[in-house]
C-alpha cells in the first residue's frame, strides 16, 4: 500500500517512540513536511497516578520544542492542551479509540483548516490508535514504576535491573525518618484518623526529600529512608548531597511544625519524629525471593543511620548527623561526641542542628 509518509510512519515506526513527547514531535514534524499547515500539536494521555490525572504534552512547529503540562483529578479533559492549542491558531482535536477518556491528538493550523486539511488530520488520528497504545503502555508503566519505587530505582527496573543480586555500589547521603511513640499512638486512635496522621507525616517527609534532588527508597511502618546519591566525581560533589539532605531536613521540619500546629489546633496530639543523616556506600538493587523482589538499599551506611536515629530519643534531639556528613559541609553543626551505635563495630561521631 502506497502511504503518506506520515502514516506509513504511524505504521512502521511509531510505535517504537522512546516516548509521547517524541511521538509527537515526530508526527507534527511529518505532517508539516507533508504540507500540512500546522502552528503546533498537544497530545493527552491518562496516566495511572495518585494524583496525576492526565498528562499532556505540547509541541510548536516553529521550533520543534516539546513542553509538558500536568492534569489532576476533577480537571476538565484535555482543558490545558485545548487552551494552549487555542492560542496558537484554529484548533482541530480527535480522540483516538473507541472510550471517552482515550488520549486526544489536536493540532492549531496556521490559519483556518480546510475540510480536506482536516480530514487529513482525522485520518492520522485513526493511524495514531496502534502505536500510540503501545506508546501509552509503555508510559504508564513507568509512571506506575514510579509511584511505588521512586523515580531512579524505576528507571533502572525498567532498564532490565530483574534478577536477585543484581545491583550497583553507589555513594550516598541517606536519610532515616521515623515517627516517635507511634504504637502507642495507633492503639489509642481510629485507624482512619491513624492513617490520615501517617499521610500526612509522609507528606512531609517524601515532599521535603525530593524538593531537594533526594528519593524515598520506601517507607517501612512510620520510617522512611531516603537517598541522596553523589552523582558527579568532582570534588563538590560529596558537599553538594550533602547540603541538599540538610535542606531537606529542616524543609520536613518547619512543615512538621506547621501540621502539629493545625493538629493541635483540633485537639489531636503532635507527631514528634527523629531523623538521621549519614554518608557512605550501599549496594543499590534487588533483594528478596526468587519471584518476589524488592528493589532497595542495603549495606553497613544504611544499618548506620538506622542506628543513629534510634539514638534521637535518649540524647533528646530531633536530628542527628554522622561524622561522615558533619566533615563535608559548612552549615553549623554542634558536636555530641562520639556514641557507640548497637551492632555497629566503630565509634560514631554525632552531631546535630543548633536548634534541634
Amino acid at each position: 500500500m502506497d502511504l503518506p509518509a506520515p502514516l506509513a510512519w504511524l505504521v512502521d515506526e511509531a510505535g517504537a517512540s522512546p516516548g509521547p513527547d517524541h511521538f509527537l514531535a515526530e508526527l507534527g514534524g511529518r505532517l508539516l513536511a507533508d504540507g500540512l499547515p500546522l502552528a503546533g500539536g498537544a497530545l493527552t494521555l491518562a496516566v495511572p497516578h495518585p494524583i496525576i490525572a492526565r498528562r499532556t504534552w505540547l509541541w510548536r512547529a516553529e521550533t520543534g520544542v516539546v513542553i509538558e503540562a500536568l492534569g489532576f483529578a476533577g480537571d476538565p479533559l484535555n482543558q490545558a492542551g485545548r487552551k494552549w492549542l487555542a492560542g496558537l491558531g484554529p484548533v482541530q482535536e480527535d480522540t483516538i479509540g473507541p472510550v471517552p477518556d482515550g488520549p486526544v491528538l489536536g493540532w492549531a493550523g496556521t490559519h483556518s483548516l480546510g475540510p480536506a486539511e482536516t480530514g487529513r488530520l482525522r485520518q492520522a488520528a485513526r493511524f495514531a490508535m496502534a502505536p500510540l497504545a503501545a506508546v501509552a503502555e509503555r508510559g504508564a508503566q513507568t509512571t506506575l514504576l514510579e509511584a511505588y519505587l521512586g523515580r531512579r530505582s524505576a528507571a533502572r527496573v525498567l532498564a532490565g535491573a530483574l534478577r536477585r543480586g543484581t545491583g550497583e555500589t553507589i555513594r550516598a547521603v541517606l536519610l532515616y525518618a521515623d515517627l516517635r511513640d507511634f504504637t502507642v499512638l495507633s492503639e489509642a486512635t481510629e485507624p482512619g484518623a491513624m492513617i490520615t496522621a501517617l499521610d500526612a507525616w509522609f507528606d512531609r517527609i517524601a515532599g521535603a526529600v525530593h524538593a531537594f534532588g533526594g528519593e524515598v527508597l520506601k517507607f517501612i511502618g512510620d520510617g522512611a529512608l531516603a537517598i541522596f546519591p553523589i552523582t558527579g566525581a568532582g570534588t563538590g560533589a560529596p558537599v553538594e548531597a550533602c547540603e541538599a539532605a540538610l535542606r531537606a531536613v529542616a524543609a520536613a521540619r518547619a512543615g512538621m511544625a506547621h501540621l502539629d500546629s493545625a493538629r493541635r489546633a483540633q485537639g489531636l496530639p503532635p507527631l514528634p519524629f527523629g531523623a538521621a543523616l549519614h554518608l557512605g556506600e550501599m549496594l543499590w538493587g534487588n533483594v528478596g525471593a526468587a519471584d518476589r523482589l524488592d528493589f532497595t538499599a542495603i549495606g553497613p551506611a544504611v544499618n548506620l543511620v538506622s542506628r543513629l536515629e534510634g539514638l534521637c530519643r535518649p540524647l533528646g534531639r530531633s536530628v542527628l548527623i554522622s561524622g561522615a556528613v558533619a566533615a563535608e559541609t559548612t552549615t553549623p553543626l554542634v558536636p555530641l561526641g562520639e556514641h557507640t551505635l548497637r551492632g555497629i563495630a566503630a565509634p560514631c561521631a554525632v552531631f546535630t542542628l543548633p536548634d534541634t
